[in-house]
């Protein structure tokens, strides 16, 4: 028999892929099949880059594998000797039958570790203001499953118990059985006018909240069009939600931002946005990717390295990572920048030279070519050799302002700028949904996604259109489309601002 591997039952949390625990994280990018669960976030499966995916996910009436099913996968997979990653919403030992998995792993001699996650009862909860405990209202919390009506024959809880005992008590998988529950709590004592929340979509950017007694909560419940996944919160605690809420009270709470970047640059403004409490519709209408030749390239790398009076001037993070590529693959490094000035049009470039221990001498105070060639005028150019690596589609007009100047410049490209194949239907499902803002980081993805939607602008008529800056909101203009915002500063961070200051 080939050697075991090992299984490890990893918590993901209830929904917000922040809450993954740091062990979970490693584990997850050693795996060699991630077999997983419905309610996860897409993107922890990215951390697993090299691995199998397997889906099993379960919900009410359907499932893709049978219990017994996924246990014998696990077994299986771990006995011919990988590395498994059973990824489970929540917490695996908190009504995710993680119990069970594990009894079948040992009967069978794979070795398994388990990675707590954090569980639902908890934090969605927290998320919608309300804590479980609380000093002089609740020294107690229960938690039960809600998958058994109470009201339907015997269950394995004590109901008429718990609505004498007090604390907090909060119901798993409990919106469809709701009706039920509220019933025999109500029969065995628990006052009618007691607190009673539902946390949709717990810690998700789509979390709905919705708070009653027990007596009106699932008349609200039906009246909010509230469904599953939900978890119900009783007692007590819920007084605090209007005191200390705080997620669903962010600036751009609700709000449905189309995040059209390329995917490789996307993650730092998906971040700011949700953080700000958007729902960030991730939609690259541009795909960076390396150049079929990097002949021209090499060619200029080697022909200005001895240069000792010379510009270099990055005009994106993406040509910093390509031109470092380009050096390290012909055994240079940041010796290559020994005696030449350079230049990072914007804070984010200069971030990833720094990052590669190479501090720039010049950073404009606006990215705006023609406003960066203003501030660099008052140089004398005359003979000064200059190196732009950019994209292989990007504007010309810095290259134009510093010839205009004297300078002796050579434009080179370092990396491509295409439209993504196969986003058509995700474009117009994204729209069919309902989009609140979509934002465009440069003219490439403007003119990709009007590409993509095929020229129909009344697919963007019920949103508003945020640029980075005024370059790409002039292009947007050009293509037939009304700007709402522009950023003042045209970054990413800028931009983030400008729609918080407009939905102020």
């Amino acid at each position: 028999m080939a050697t075991a591997g090992i299984v490890y039952l990893i918590g993901a949390g209830p929904g917000d892929p922040g809450l993954l625990t740091r062990k979970g994280e490693q584990v997850l990018g050693l795996a060699d099949v991630v077999v997983y669960d419905r309610l996860l976030d897409p993107s922890l499966l990215e951390l697993a880059l090299n691995a199998e995916r397997v889906f099993v996910g379960k919900e009410r009436g359907r499932q893709a594998f049978l219990q017994s099913e996924i246990n014998d996968l696990l077994v299986s997979e771990g006995l011919a000797g990988k590395t498994v990653v059973r990824l489970k919403g929540g917490d695996p030992f908190v009504f995710g039958r993680g119990g069970e998995e594990a009894q079948a792993l040992a009967a069978a001699g794979v070795p398994f570790e388990v990675v707590p996650g954090v569980t639902s009862a908890v934090a969605a909860a927290a998320y919608a203001g309300i804590p479980v405990t609380h000093r002089g209202i609740s020294t107690s919390v229960t938690i039960v499953t809600g998958s058994e009506d109470p009201t339907k024959g015997p269950t394995s809880t004590d109901w008429a118990s718990l609505a004498k005992t007090g604390g907090t008590l909060v119901a798993l998988m409990g919106w469809a059985t709701l009706p039920g529950i509220v019933e025999t709590l109500g029969a065995n004592g628990m006052s009618a006018d007691m607190p009673v929340a539902l946390v949709q979509w717990g810690t998700w950017s789509r979390q709905r909240t919705v708070v009653g007694k027990l007596s009106d909560i699932v008349a609200r419940g039906r009246e909010a069009g509230i469904g599953a996944p939900v978890i119900v919160v009783i007692g007590e605690v819920n007084g605090l939600r209007e005191e200390i809420g705080w997620f669903d009270r962010r600036p751009l709470w609700g709000k449905r931002v189309l995040v059209t970047r390329s995917r490789t640059q996307a993650s730092r403004l998906i971040e700011l946005l949700t953080g700000l409490g958007a729902d960030a519709v991730e939609l690259p209408a541009i795909e960076i990717g390396p150049l079929d030749d990097y002949a021209d390239l090499d060619r200029a790398l080697k022909e200005t390295a001895s240069a000792s009076d010379r510009w270099v001037i990055f005009s994106s993070v993406n040509s910093v990572e390509y031109v470092w590529q380009r050096l390290r693959s012909m055994d240079m490094d940041a010796r290559y920048f020994a005696g030449a000035t350079v230049g990072a049009i914007g804070p984010a470039t200069g971030r990833a030279l720094r990052e590669r221990g190479i501090e720039p001498d010049f950073v404009p105070t606006r990215s705006v070519s023609e406003e960066v060639i203003a501030e660099l005028s008052g140089l004398d150019w005359t003979g000064q050799q200059v190196l732009l690596p950019g994209s292989a589609i990007g504007r010309d007009a810095l290259a134009y302002g510093l010839e205009n100047l004297g300078a002796d410049v050579r434009r080179v490209a370092a990396y491509t700028n295409t439209r993504p194949v196969d986003v058509e239907e995700r474009a117009r499902e994204a729209f069919k949904v309902g989009i609140d803002v979509v934002t465009f980081t440069s003219s490439s993805t403007v003119r990709n996604l009007m590409d993509i939607l095929e020229n129909d602008r009344r697919l963007l008529d019920e949103s508003l259109i945020a640029c980075i800056g005024p370059i790409t909101a002039a292009t947007a203009n050009e293509l037939g489309l009304a700007v709402d915002i522009v950023a003042a500063e045209h970054n990413v961070e800028g931009l983030a601002g400008a729609l918080v200051s407009h939905f102020a």
